[in-house]
């Protein structure tokens, strides 16, 4: 049976989706994007913004599982601030939509993705590439890092017999 996972990279501006299938232990990628909001925009706009486009998504590839990235302490404290308001949508949609979801540390996804968890954007973007046949990596930054963190948590889960990383959700 085809494993479904949706990865997330949140974030207010730009929320990076990558939706990954597993079948037979062939990876596929089955849609990505990127939520882009206006700067202009009020932040409770922004963020029903992400919120209505993440809630299609999990709609339309009903996924088993949502990975996302975990929340890790910026000397930018708003960015830090809009990056944990992102994340409050996701996590509400999920939990609207009954998906579990399991988050995966900057290191995490980086020593998965490439054997090193201090790897640079571009050797991410390199084994997504890899990982998926892919020609090229997706775009932009924001949608490789989601497909990255989708495919981090189908090998995590295969690695731990089933359970993945700890549940938020």
């Amino acid at each position: 049976m085809a494993k479904v996972i949706l990865g997330i990279d949140p974030g207010n501006a730009r929320c990076g989706w990558g939706v990954v299938q597993e079948e037979g232990g062939e990876l596929a990628m089955l849609a990505c994007g990127c939520v882009e909001t206006p700067k202009e925009e009020i932040a409770g706009n922004r963020l029903l913004s992400v919120y209505e486009q993440i809630c299609v998504i999990l709609k339309e590839y009903h996924p088993r599982a949502l990975s996302m990235e975990k929340l890790f302490f910026s000397r930018n404290v708003t960015s830090a601030m809009a990056v944990a308001e992102a994340r409050g949508v996701v996590l509400l949609a999920a939990a609207q939509a009954q998906v579990p979801v399991y988050e995966y540390t900057p290191s995490e996804i980086k020593e998965t993705m490439t054997g090193n968890g201090q790897a640079k954007k571009k050797e991410v973007e390199a084994a997504v590439v890899y990982t998926l046949n892919l020609d090229k990596a997706p775009k932009p930054d924001d949608t490789a890092d989601a497909v990255a963190i989708a495919i981090t948590h189908i090998f995590w889960e295969d690695f731990n017999g089933g359970c993945g990383n700890d549940c938020v959700y």
